[in-house]
């Protein structure tokens, strides 16, 4: 692993450098997860999108600027130097976009890309059910064909939609055939949520933003475009989701490295406050952080080289799942009595709690690397 940049990829960085100073805004951003919070980050995504860096590794006829998997990781880490907003675009650009490019019809990605490049539709994920949440196999929402109008009826129900209640489409898996085994009989679809027969219901998170959505669909028609990676399909192509879910293409190692430093900027500030074994837990953290950039790195290199990610994803999601919660645990201790209610430590520690749930459970991460990664009999 070569960890020396090239020359265009340090004027890469120059140049995001210097956008991002002269563009990410002087006050911070109302949660994305609200609806007027949601409102602004949308300005905010269509500014990016205006000088094209919204999508900076996607081929420019799609509003991006072909930049290389290292360059993107370059962005990453310059966006959130920037301390620039979050960018409520993710479950389109980071998650389905690069399924759509791997198994989506040169007229879906036509269509569909540029579209989300420019914040114009806003995806929602719609993987959980009431009866099925990191078991993704269990899902019981169907889909019918119906020959007459040439597409499907979809039933069920979808929830814990990520800012499902702002979304205008969402992606989800529906079963298209019963009698199939649970992995099998899976369908991919792509539906906008204007479609006659799909109710979307907001409802508030435990912080009281009220992004949260379940979507109902009853005998919600979609043509036979709307299916992603063809008809029983399903499976293999919601795997290529997960994994952009759960590794770097979501949680790029520029997130912690920003995170880590603010805390040991935090430890200085704090002085004497700051314990022996606190400075020590603040050390670590910050090497983690640290140690997830070059196995990223190390990663990259692989799929540069024709290794795909494969299960390893698991072991990015167990990683930065629990290193998020030690940085917000370590920074709320070194703050004490002195920690805001409604801080960005705080705020930052809650929303944290949720990442060993979300994205499938580290429970679920652990079988993958168990059976997958070590090779262990499955009980």
């Amino acid at each position: 692993m070569d960890l020396t940049w090239a020359a265009q990829d340090e004027q890469f960085r120059a140049e995001a450098r210097d956008w991002l100073a002269a563009n990410v805004p002087r006050q911070p951003l109302p949660s994305g997860d609200t609806a007027a919070g949601f409102a602004a980050h949308l300005e905010w995504e269509r500014a990016l999108h205006a000088d094209r860096w919204s999508v900076v590794s996607w081929p420019e006829e799609y509003g991006g600027r072909a930049a290389s998997i290292w360059q993107w990781l370059i962005f990453e880490e310059e966006y959130y130097r920037a301390g620039a907003p979050q960018r409520v675009t993710q479950n389109g650009i980071f998650l389905l976009a690069p399924t759509i490019f791997e198994f989506g019809t040169k007229q879906q990605q036509d269509e569909l890309l540029p579209r989300m490049a420019a914040a114009q539709d806003l995806w929602a994920q719609g993987w959980s059910e009431p009866g099925a949440g990191s078991d993704l196999a269990g899902i019981s929402s169907r889909a019918v064909r119906d020959e007459q109008a040439g597409g499907w009826r979809l039933s069920g129900q979808k929830t814990w939609s990520t800012r499902g209640a702002f979304c205008t489409h969402l992606f989800g898996l529906f079963r298209t055939d019963p009698q199939a085994q649970r992995h099998r009989g899976l369908t991919y679809f792509l539906v906008p949520l204007d479609a006659p027969g799909v109710t979307v219901r907001g409802f508030d998170r435990l912080d009281g933003d009220e992004g949260f959505a379940d979507v109902f669909f009853e005998d919600a028609f979609v043509p036979d475009s709307a299916v992603l990676g063809g008809v029983d399909q399903g499976w293999s192509v919601a795997m290529s989701t997960t994994g952009s879910e759960r590794g770097l293409t979501l949680r790029s190692p520029g997130r912690f490295l920003k995170a880590a430093a603010a805390l040991v900027a935090l430890a200085g500030e704090r002085g004497e406050a700051a314990t022996d074994l606190l400075r020590d837990r603040v050390a670590r953290s910050w090497m983690q952080a640290h140690a997830y950039q070059q196995f990223t790195l190390a990663q990259v290199t692989d799929i540069v080289e024709g290794r795909p990610a494969g299960a390893r994803s698991s072991l990015n999601k167990v990683f930065w799942s629990e290193l998020d919660i030690a940085l917000h645990e370590t920074a709320l201790e070194l703050l004490g009595p002195d920690a805001l209610v409604d801080g960005p430590w705080t705020r930052g520690y809650q929303f944290s709690l949720s990442g060993p749930i979300y994205a499938g459970t580290n429970e679920i991460q652990r079988n993958i690397i168990a059976e997958r990664l070590l090779g262990l009999a499955r009980r």
